[in-house]
């Protein structure tokens, strides 16, 4: 509607530059009549006319039109209206001096106030931009209100941009200021440096910190570009259910759901018989969505997932969450080779992304958690021409065996044979040291280490079509495979495994009724953000944190 209004306007104008007729008496929404002001947008120029009319009629420039508020601002006899714009759109413009002159108010929350005599600077951070917009407060009135404001203040700054000093290219002069919401001398926030650690006791404020806010921009791009990945390529998006019967892994690392309690509880654990529970029988939080991606696959093509998986691991590394999330595609008529070639792809499209969206926050990681070599890290993960490098398991396994017999005292696990499950310190070498920091497809895992759902390969050494994707400073990035299609070899597998058949009924009705080659991969979403950040901790890359022991906030 206000485009509509801004348009009408200027074709008011128009008329009454070439007709005498009087501006303003025409078109517009109703207001008392008044002594108003036109602000016509026409290419850079902003034209004031001072008329006696019915009509007040405002437009903002362009490049501000997502604002969501405006605000007047009242210059001698002449009231101007500015829209709100986000910092972002100021620090990190393309032409950042084309914006001098610009009228426009900022909303977000102080980061440093200094008021002197004659002059006051707050910065000013609203979450879209590493870098903050520095506010220059003159006059006796402004500086007055400044002293209301403190660091973690709510504010509303409004006034014009002008050309900056020192670092800042641009900064805004203020006319009008007003303090939305104070923040109290306890604010844990002050200006010095705080631990990670601390930093997670008190998670519903560390947003607002470089690193935190940083890391949360880059997971948020790279959700998005997940969904841009598989949208280009045609997959459908499917959300697959959190509460299941079924153990995906077959680990039983699972939380029950229950509406049980007290000596009922009890006694449905003891005997294994969850009948009068809410379900009719036992329930946890899943593991994975892939069992049910796999329906979908087999009568949509290709699908994925991606959302919240859970595990009970009683464990407190710096890897792992009982609440974490999963990206899980499911390709129908594929097979190992075209997971691998999927999953590739996916990486660089998603670190590429990181790299184009948030280069200022990638270059704060660089400085401070990447040793200045991050930025090259990602900029040869994401690079096409430079494919992964595949080795088989058993190749993997004879590459480590030779490195850890000229020291084994340098190694935490020394002993690694055919079978044996391998340590991050075995993946981060792989990918760090042997493939000089790029990620490696390792596949063709024993039989023995890995799920029943995996198809078996036709080999004397028992081998499963399986594949890990790792990754420079995490070591396993994903888990993927080409899936058992075969109903009577995956009857088995789920014996063998002491599994109940009748808890995969559907899923094994999927290799009864028109089964065909599959396959998918599952990559740990918290493990990307830490590619991209150089992040050591899984805590620190998700929003908050659910470990053992701990489900704050």
């Amino acid at each position: 509607m206000r485009a509509l209004y801004a348009g009408l306007a200027a074709l008011q104008w128009l008329l009454s530059e070439h007709s005498g007729r009087e501006e303003g008496a025409g078109w517009g929404p109703p207001r008392r009549k008044k002594e108003s002001t036109h602000f016509l947008r026409q290419g850079r120029e902003m034209r004031s006319r001072t008329t006696t009319t019915m009509w007040l009629v405002v437009t903002a420039a362009p490049r501000f039109a997502f604002g969501l508020t405006s605000v007047a601002l009242k210059r001698g006899a002449t009231t101007m209206v500015a829209e709100r714009v986000r910092v972002k759109s100021v620090v990190e413009a393309a032409e950042v001096t084309s914006l001098i002159g610009r009228e426009v108010v900022v909303k977000g929350w102080a980061k440093t106030v200094r008021a002197q005599k004659a002059l006051g600077f707050l910065e000013i951070h609203d979450g879209s931009s590493f870098g903050g917009l520095q506010c220059v407060f003159e006059g006796e009135e402004l500086l007055t209100s400044l002293k209301e404001a403190s660091t973690g203040a709510a504010v509303s700054v409004s006034g014009e941009i002008v050309e900056g000093g020192g670092k800042q290219k641009v900064e805004l002069k203020v006319a009008d200021f007003e303090v939305i919401g104070p923040c109290g001398g306890d604010y844990p926030l002050q200006k010095k440096k705080h631990s990670l650690e601390f930093l997670r006791t008190i998670a519903h404020l560390r947003p607002r910190t470089n690193t935190i806010g940083a890391a949360a921009r880059v997971r948020s791009t790279l959700a998005q570009a997940v969904h841009e990945f598989f949208a280009a390529r045609d997959f459908a998006y499917v959300h697959s259910p959190v509460i299941t019967a079924s153990d995906c892994e077959g680990a039983g690392e699972m939380f029950r759901v229950t509406t049980l309690g007290g000596p009922t509880l009890a006694e449905a654990a003891k005997d294994d018989d969850f009948a009068k529970d809410f379900f009719s029988k036992a329930a946890y939080l899943t593991v994975s969505g892939q069992l049910s991606a796999e329906a979908y696959a087999c009568a949509l093509g290709d699908v994925y997932t991606f959302g919240p998986t859970f595990r009970a691991e009683n464990s407190q590394t710096a890897r792992h969450l009982a609440e974490f999330w999963m990206i899980e595609p499911e390709m129908a008529f594929a097979d190992i080779h075209d997971a691998m070639a999927n999953a590739e792809a996916l990486v660089k499209a998603t670190i590429g992304k990181v790299l184009e969206r948030n280069d200022a926050d990638i270059a704060f990681f660089d400085r401070f958690y990447g040793d200045q070599k991050l930025a090259a890290t990602l900029a040869g993960i994401a690079d096409d021409k430079a494919a992964f490098p595949r080795i088989r398991y058993a190749d993997a396994v004879q590459l480590l065996q030779e490195a850890i017999k000229k020291d084994p005292s340098q190694w935490q696990f020394p002993d690694v044979v055919f079978g044996t499950d391998l340590a991050t310190e075995h993946e981060r070498w792989l990918a760090e040291t042997h493939f000089q920091n790029s990620c490696v497809f390792v596949y063709d895992y024993p039989k023995s280490i890995k799920a029943f759902y995996m198809r078996d390969n036709d080999d004397a050494e028992e081998t499963v079509a399986a594949f890990d994707l790792l990754a420079p400073g995490v070591g396993e990035l994903v888990g993927g495979s080409q899936r058992e299609e075969r109903l009577d070899v995956l009857r088995q597998k789920i014996t063998d495994l002491d599994l109940d058949p009748d808890d995969y009924w559907w899923y094994l009705d999927l290799r009864k009724f028109g089964s065909v080659p599959h396959a998918g991969y599952g990559l740990g979403f918290e493990r990307l953000v830490m590619i991209a950040t150089n992040l050591q901790n899984v805590r620190d890359v998700i929003p908050f944190p659910r470990v053992p022991g701990n489900a704050d906030f």
